[in-house]
């Protein structure tokens, strides 16, 4: 199942057909799931409408260890002998892998966790001790390509990243430059950290996908579509992803008390998609990144220092996932791909709803995230339906038309609600 940026550059193609891009996060895969639980985890990820799963190759430096807890290393303490490959780790992931890619998913697989790279923010923080030696890095490249190209995942080359060194912007560079050379087929990308948007000069060429990450920090709940937004004025014109935003259920990040709830995901999917990254985007559950198990332990003070996760099995049924699954059902059934912002056509309206149309302007989308008056300018109008977000209900909206403006009443729904416009003229 191949993957490749469509001529727009701004969606992307499975095997030549238009491939909305809905990932869930389960960067703990390869350590710490028995094959029994990751075959339940597929099937109920599947049944929602998840097409994409994001791993992490390497060990998740803030996952929860249980009592299975299967190393690509020897270690001693918390530091890695990258001279001594355990083999049956990459076996173990490639049979994974493989299930996964027989049930349809696609992979997204991170080649270097920021922890693994010299000068990042995650190295700095983790003591530097499982920075990957020069020497052993093009070793542990091959032996990624060897065990996963099969599948031709999206490699995500950088994981939760910054480059605040040259050594940090050349190691990535090193990466990208090996994995073009040597696994020419594959797409490839960097998922940077919460909240960041600046890549670097020599990078920007390597990317075929631009990934940022909304995070999650309560304090900055404008990130969803500000960087998406970013992103979208950029050049070159790439797909661009929230390839990690608020996580559901996870506890706000510094140890701040509190969690984001289905509202607050589902709010964060719907401000990317329409800001500008229409080309998919990730859900993740505080229990499934981490893989928690009853008798794991979950490091609170690593890492952004999250509350505790819930045990997987409980986060796998958290609701906020069949909202994602949502997004791409509507969008397949109305044979919706590319989306364009259109903010101009709100009227004083707050920042934190988000518009955009179809290329051929048949749809217009409109966010809101809470109750209020909308005004909308220069919008030909044939039939509006409002989706109450919550109940996945379907009604009429009251609204009124002049010349040039429409205005919405408010509705009768308690949370968000997206308004979808059609113009068959």
């Amino acid at each position: 199942m191949k993957l490749t940026v469509s001529q727009n550059k701004r969606t992307l193609l499975r095997d030549g057909r238009h491939f909305f891009y809905l990932a869930d996060t389960c960067w703990s895969t390869f350590t710490s799931i028995q094959e029994n639980e990751w075959i339940t985890y597929l099937d109920k990820r599947k049944e929602q409408g998840f097409n994409t799963i994001q791993i992490n190759i390497l060990p998740q430096w803030d996952r929860s260890k249980g009592a299975f807890d299967l190393l690509p290393y020897p270690v001693e303490g918390k530091k890695f002998d990258f001279g001594q490959t355990n083999n049956d780790y990459f076996e173990r992931a490639q049979r994974l892998c493989r299930i996964a890619d027989e049930k349809g998913f696609t992979l997204a697989l991170v080649v270097l966790w920021s922890n693994y790279v010299a000068g990042t923010w995650a190295s700095e923080l983790d003591g530097s001790i499982n920075v990957i030696p020069q020497a052993k890095r093009q070793i542990y490249y091959q032996q990624v390509i060897d065990t996963f190209d099969v599948f031709q995942p999206l490699y995500f080359i950088g994981g939760d990243t910054d480059f605040p060194t040259q050594e940090t912007i050349d190691t990535y560079l090193e990466a990208f430059d090996y994995f073009e050379k040597n696994s020419p087929e594959t797409l490839k990308t960097i998922h940077i950290k919460g909240r960041f948007k600046e890549i670097p000069t020599l990078i920007l060429p390597h990317l075929d996908v631009f990934l940022y990450q909304s995070g999650h920090n309560s304090s900055f709940l404008d990130m969803p579509y500000t960087l998406a937004e970013h992103f979208y004025q950029l050049e070159p014109q790439l797909p661009i992803i929230n390839s990690e935003p608020c996580y559901e259920q996870m506890g706000f990040a510094r140890q701040v008390y509190g969690r984001f709830g289905q509202k607050d995901v589902r709010k964060a999917a719907w401000q990317s998609i329409l800001s500008g990254g229409s080309a998919g985007i990730t859900y993740g559950a505080h229990g499934i990144w981490s893989w928690q198990t009853q008798e794991a332990a979950f490091a609170e003070d690593i890492g952004e220092a999250f509350d505790s996760p819930m045990i997987w099995s409980e986060a796998l049924q958290f609701p906020g996932a069949n909202d994602y699954g949502f997004i791409k059902q509507l969008f397949e059934l109305l044979a919706i791909e590319q989306l364009i912002p259109c903010q101009q056509h709100l009227v004083d309206a707050n920042d934190h709803i988000r518009m955009a149309q179809t290329v051929d302007q048949v749809y217009t989308l409109l966010y809101l995230p809470s109750n209020t008056t909308i005004r909308l300018r220069n919008i030909p109008i044939s039939n509006v339906t409002l989706i109450d977000l919550k109940e996945r209900r379907f009604f009429k909206p009251n609204y009124s038309v002049t010349e040039t403006t429409t205005v919405f009443k408010p509705h009768t729904c308690q949370e968000d609600v997206l308004l979808i416009i059609e113009n068959k003229e």
